[in-house]
C-alpha cells in the first residue's frame, strides 16, 4: 500500500502508541515454551471435549459455561442490535489451536485460537502452521493504519457546481470533527477525498473508531455532516445518498492495496529449514515453488490480491468472535509472500489491508462470542489492534500450511483423513 507523507506520520504515531520496533525485536520467546499445545486426543468424544476445555479454562482461568453447553441465553433483550425476528441459536462446532506465539506493538505472547467451522481439516491445518511458526520463533505481527470510510454522493446539474460544491465543503470541514462527536463517543474524522465524476462528486469520509469494527458507526456519524451540508450549502445537489458504493463496504475492490479499509496487518517469520523438513514435511524450495507458482495462477485468474485461503481462518475467527462474517469478502484480500534466504530458511509473510474486526459492539457481546475473545484476552476496550495482530498471525499460519501441504502432494489424503464423513 502506497502512503502519503500525512499517513505515514499517523504510521510512527501508531507503532509508537502500542509499542517501540525496539519492544518488538526484544521479544523474549522463552515466555512462551511453558505452554502446551492444544490436547488432541479423543478429537471426536465428550471425554476428548471436555479435556480441551479443561485446559483452556485452567490456561485462562475463566470458565466459560456458555461454550461448554452448561448456560444459555435467557434474556433476549440482550440480543437488540443484533437480530430481529429471534427464533433461536445457529449451533457451530468451535475447535481450538495453539498455541500462537506472536510478537506484535500490541499482541505479545502466545494465544490459543477458537475456531468455529463445520470444514473437517481446517482446524488441524491452522495448528500445524502454528507449529511450524512456534518451533520457529515467534511471529512479528504489526498494524499499521487504521480507517473506515463512508463515501457520500452527491450530484449536480454540471461540473462547474461540483467544483463550487467541493471547494464550499473544503472551506467548511473545520466544523466536521464538533459535528462527529455530537453524534458519537468515538469516531473521528482522520479524512476527506474527493471523486469527480462528471456532474457528480463522491466524498470519501474516513474515520477512527476506536475498538469497534465501527460500519454502523461511520454510517451514522457521516448521515450527521452530510444533513449539515444539505442544509447549509448555497450549491444544493439535485440528490445525494449516503453511500455511493464506493467505500468497498463488504466486497473485494481495486482499493485494497491504496487505501486501508478497518485495519492494514502485515506478519512475518523465518521458518527454519529444518522445522519445514520435520514439522510441514517438505522443503523451502518445494514451498517457494509452489507459493511462485499459486501466485503466478491468482494473476491470471483475475484476482485481487493473492493468497491461499485467507478467508478460512478470518471466516472462522469472525463466526466465533463476534465479528460481522460479511466483512470477510474485504477482509480476505491480501498479499502472502515466501522467498529462500542465503541460509536455506523461508521467509514468509502476510499483508491484510482491509481487517474489519473489533473487540466492542457488534456480537462481540453475545455469550459464547465474548468468552471466545476472552480466550485470548481481547475482549472489550483496548484490545481491538492486539485481535488484529492475532488474526494476521493466524492467516500467516494457514498459508505456510496449506502452501506445505501442496507443495508435498498431501493436500486431498488430508481432506480424505479429515474433512469426509
Amino acid at each position: 500500500m502506497s502512503i502519503t507523507k500525512s499517513k505515514l506520520d499517523k504510521v510512527v504515531e501508531q507503532i509508537k502508541q502500542g509499542g517501540s520496533i525496539e519492544k518488538v525485536n526484544a521479544f523474549d520467546n522463552t515466555c512462551t515454551e511453558h505452554m502446551e499445545t492444544v490436547p488432541q486426543s479423543n478429537p471426536y468424544t465428550k471425554e476428548g471435549q471436555e479435556e480441551r476445555m479443561s485446559f483452556i479454562e485452567d490456561h485462562c482461568s475463566i470458565e466459560f459455561p456458555y461454550i461448554r453447553g452448561n448456560a444459555q441465553l435467557t434474556d433476549n433483550s440482550r440480543l437488540k442490535g443484533n437480530i430481529e425476528n429471534f427464533i433461536g441459536m445457529t449451533q457451530l462446532p468451535t475447535g481450538l489451536m495453539g498455541p500462537v506465539v506472536v510478537n506484535g506493538t500490541r499482541a505479545s505472547g502466545g494465544y490459543y485460537i477458537p475456531l468455529a467451522t463445520s470444514e473437517g481439516a481446517l482446524v488441524a491445518s491452522y495448528a500445524r502452521g502454528a507449529r511450524a511458526c512456534r518451533d520457529s520463533g515467534a511471529i512479528k505481527s504489526v498494524c499499521l493504519m487504521e480507517g473506515v470510510q463512508r463515501c457520500p454522493v452527491f450530484k449536480f446539474n454540471n461540473l462547474v457546481q461540483v467544483g463550487e460544491f467541493i471547494v464550499w465543503v473544503m472551506n467548511e470541514k473545520e466544523k466536521f470533527p464538533a459535528i462527529v462527536s455530537s453524534v458519537s463517543n468515538h469516531a473521528q474524522l482522520s479524512d476527506l477525498e474527493f471523486n469527480i465524476e462528471g456532474n457528480e462528486v463522491i466524498i470519501t469520509m474516513e474515520y477512527q473508531t476506536g475498538d469497534a469494527a465501527g460500519q454502523n458507526m461511520v454510517t451514522i456519524v457521516t448521515q450527521a455532516i452530510c444533513m449539515h451540508i444539505i442544509k447549509n450549502t448555497p450549491i444544493p445537489p439535485k440528490i445525494w445518498y449516503i453511500e455511493s458504493n464506493f467505500s468497498g463496504d463488504k466486497k473485494a475492490t481495486s482499493n485494497s492495496f491504496t487505501s486501508v479499509r478497518g485495519k492494514n496487518v502485515t506478519a512475518e517469520i523465518t521458518l527454519k529449514q529444518e522445522v519445514v523438513n520435520e514439522v510441514l514435511k517438505t522443503s523451502p524450495e518445494l514451498m517457494f515453488d509452489y507459493w511462485q507458482t499459486s501466485f503466478m495462477g491468482a494473476v491470471k485468474c483475475g484476482a485481487i490480491g493473492a493468497q491461499g485461503h485467507f478467508s478460512n481462518g478470518l471466516a472462522a475467527l469472525f463466526i466465533a468472535c463476534g465479528q460481522d462474517a460479511a466483512c470477510v469478502s474485504e477482509a480476505s484480500v491480501g498479499i502472502t509472500r515466501m522467498q529462500v534466504d542465503e541460509n536455506g530458511d523461508l521467509y514468509c509473510a502476510v499483508t491484510l489491508p482491509n481487517l474489519i474486526v473489533g473487540t466492542v459492539g457488534g456480537g462481540t457481546s453475545l455469550p459464547t462470542q465474548r468468552e471466545c475473545l476472552e480466550m485470548m484476552h481481547c475482549y472489550g476496550t483496548g484490545n481491538a489492534q492486539k485481535f488484529a495482530e492475532i488474526c494476521a498471525a493466524v492467516c500467516l499460519a494457514g498459508e505456510i500450511s496449506i502452501i506445505a501441504a501442496m507443495s508435498a502432494g498431501h493436500f486431498a489424503s488430508a481432506h480424505q483423513r479429515l474433512g469426509r464423513k
